[in-house]
């Protein structure tokens, strides 16, 4: 299998895992919540942020899948790569609020360098591409 579609293969992975639990936590948040990693369900009125993040999750997944489908590869993998911010954001909050370690690095280290060397590797290929010389017609004498 060739790196390209190896490359699309996990870049669509991750549009549809990132859309799917983006989808639930705005849907039903007491479900994926738990295994987010924060020690303690929020307090009062403070559901809302995880439909917060579900929001942001849903964006993310489509921002990558408008470049997969569209063939913007280099952009995808530029876009893989910034996002990969956010799952890091998310194991340091974890961390910063005392929650599960495993979670914080099992879970949102694991995605978040998942998405980096997947964006790393398409960059890598379209890289490729990108540097071939152009042809020029040839010039009249």
């Amino acid at each position: 299998m060739s790196l390209k579609k190896i490359n699309t293969v996990l870049a669509a992975a991750f549009v549809l895992f990132i859309l799917w639990f983006g989808t639930e936590y705005i849907l039903s948040p007491e479900i994926p919540a738990p295994g987010y990693g924060l020690p303690s369900w929020p307090s009062g009125d403070g559901g809302g942020f995880l439909v917060v993040k579900g929001i942001r999750d849903v964006v993310m997944a489509l921002v990558l899948g408008v470049l997969l489908v569209t063939g913007q590869r280099r952009a995808l993998g530029w876009a893989l790569m910034v996002e990969a911010l956010a799952a890091y954001g998310d194991m340091a909050n974890v961390l910063a609020h005392h929650g599960s370690v495993g979670t914080a690095l099992g879970v949102h280290c694991l995605t978040a360098t998942l998405m980096l060397g997947n964006g790393l590797l398409i960059t890598r290929e379209t890289r490729r591409s990108a540097a071939a010389p152009a042809t020029s017609a040839p010039q009249p004498a």
